[in-house]
């Protein structure tokens, strides 16, 4: 069998991300120094030295390649170069507190398209990786997401409780919660791997910049999943984010819209407030 013409991103994208996450775990529960970005997210060493890690990787493997990162920014190439987007700790503020939900993040982008992805979790050590028609799969096991059928089945993971209102989505979330069996906080980028490896249903951000996107257009779309907006169009630009599966996308979205409730009863469609 011939192989995949994406396999030599993905192998490059999953030992970029082992090598600088394993970078990161000589930072990890040391008393590191945190600063302040102008942006009031906090930033340490092992943030810096990951992505300079994976920078110098790409630089030179990839020398024609887009590269976006979190702490250095963008480094420029020819209209239509592919893109690699690059967050070296998603999660800072678990990582300083020495929470090991915190990921290493790669995308892989080509046209305007994520076809590769890797989520390393170094503390955790699971990567979480896929390719384009390739499937998705966590420490070498294939995954998908989970079979529920409806939000009252559903585990629901959201990182801070706070960033809700000052999106204006406040009551979104609250109606998502009301609707949902269970719900957990605190996950950063780990809420859409368990979502992409069918532990949780439905993952929401309601602030996001690409970076922190980068992997899981792909991981969520290899493992019959979605990844996108909050108005269901797969993408890393919308400024937010979900993921969620296939079967329960029309529910969320729904409700995330505060369209009311559809029951059935005695076979007839009802919808209540």
């Amino acid at each position: 069998m011939a192989a995949s013409p994406l396999r030599e991103y993905l192998d490059f994208a999953v030992e970029t991300a082992w090598e600088a996450g394993r970078l990161t775990l000589g930072f990890f529960r040391t008393a590191i120094e945190t600063e302040t970005k102008a942006d009031a997210s906090p930033v340490t060493i092992a943030d810096r030295r990951a992505e300079e890690c994976i920078r110098r990787r790409i630089e030179a493997r990839f020398p024609g390649h887009r590269i976006v990162g979190e702490e250095f920014g963008e480094r420029q190439a020819q209209a239509g170069a592919p893109c690699w987007w690059v967050d070296p700790i998603d999660g800072t503020r678990s990582f300083v507190r020495g929470v090991p939900l915190y990921g290493v993040l790669l995308g892989f982008e080509v046209e305007g398209r994520i076809v590769v992805g890797a989520a390393y979790f170094p503390a955790l050590d699971e990567m979480l990786y896929a390719a384009e028609g390739e499937g998705c799969y966590l420490n070498g096991r294939r995954c998908r997401v989970s079979p529920a059928a409806s939000l009252a089945a559903a585990a629901v993971c959201f990182t801070n409780a706070a960033a809700f209102p000052g999106a204006g989505r406040d009551e979104a979330l609250r109606r998502i919660l009301a609707r949902a069996a269970y719900s957990a906080g605190g996950s950063d980028a780990y809420g859409h791997a368990l979502v992409a490896s069918g532990r949780a249903e439905l993952m929401l951000d309601p602030v996001m910049k690409p970076y922190d996107c980068g992997p899981f257009p792909v991981l969520l779309r290899e493992a019959g999943g979605f990844f996108g907006d909050w108005s269901g169009h797969e993408t890393i630009y919308g400024g937010e984010a979900l993921s969620t599966s296939r079967k329960l996308l029309p529910e969320v979205l729904a409700v995330l819209r505060g369209e009311p409730e559809k029951r059935k009863e005695n076979g007839d469609d009802r919808r209540v407030v």
